[in-house]
């Protein structure tokens, strides 16, 4: 049996996995300037890593945005398109084993699908996500590079920048926490430090899509929440979805891997 190649072609960045004999064999992700060059920069690093060849290859899984600029078949390969929400939750699964799941797919934006092994449901998206890590770094630190911000936010304090429960409440509320957040951003003080605002746009994001989590279960079976994309991956969203996870009772799960998994989840659906 020839190597299928699962592709996750995204808004700046390309994932590929390469999977024989129903094992996956390896995994890596490209950056280029424009996604169909970031693509075959993928698909070329992952052969020559391994010692394949395009040969060697019987078919090609496509999936994300950047797909739908494909019209060819790859190399001569048969080259097919693969709904990226149906992606999304089989590949979470996958790498976690679970039978069913929220999952909450995290890149230029966040997409939620509620995924079970026969079907997955497009459940809605949130446009807060790491274009606005991005975009707000860039007015309010000058800094675009998502390393820097990081890198930053190590040594930010959230009590410089976010309004908390106790800050408004003189007495303490059984089902809020003090330290739950208010307003994001709320107290920023004139002092704030370009760390603490590093920080406090990452917990913002992340803190938007914990509780779309909670929204979107508030009346499902469901507990399991999968975390998958490149921000999954951030030391702050172990952070942010501890934290939820004490609050709100849902069992949140960053698996390793979590930025394959769409790519992974390409292969994991029958065409």
């Amino acid at each position: 049996m020839g190597i299928v190649l699962g592709i996750d072609v995204g808004g700046s960045t390309t994932k590929i996995v390469g999977i024989q004999d129903g094992k996956c064999f390896g995994m890596l992700q490209v950056r280029a300037a424009d996604q169909i060059t970031s693509m075959y920069g993928a698909i070329g690093n992952l052969l020559s890593k391994y010692s394949y060849h395009p040969g060697d290859v019987s078919k090609i899984h496509l999936t994300g945005v950047g797909a739908s600029f494909i019209n060819e078949q790859i190399y001569g390969i048969e080259t097919v398109k693969v709904n990226e929400f149906s992606a999304i939750g089989y590949g979470a699964l996958s790498l976690t084993k679970l039978d069913e799941a929220l999952v909450v797919s995290m890149g230029t934006g966040t997409a939620f699908v509620r995924a079970t092994k026969n079907e997955v449901k497009h459940l809605g998206g949130s446009g807060v996500g790491g274009g606005t890590i991005v975009g707000l770094a860039s007015e309010m630190l000058g800094k675009s590079d998502v390393d820097a911000v990081l890198a930053l936010a190590e040594d930010g304090d959230l009590k410089n920048i976010d309004l908390s429960v106790s800050d408004i409440l003189s007495t303490q509320v059984q089902s809020l926490p003090a330290d739950l957040t208010a307003a994001n951003f709320g107290k920023i003080i004139s002092t704030a430090s370009d760390s603490d605002i590093a920080l406090g746009i990452l917990n913002m994001v992340f803190e938007t899509a914990g509780m779309l989590t909670v929204f979107a279960l508030k009346n499902d079976t469901i507990k399991d929440v999968i975390l998958t994309g490149t921000l999954a991956t951030f030391p702050q969203a172990d952070m942010v979805f501890s934290g939820f996870k004490k609050i709100m009772g849902l069992n949140y799960i960053i698996p390793a891997d979590a930025v394959f998994a769409t790519a992974l989840g390409t292969t994991h659906i029958d065409i």
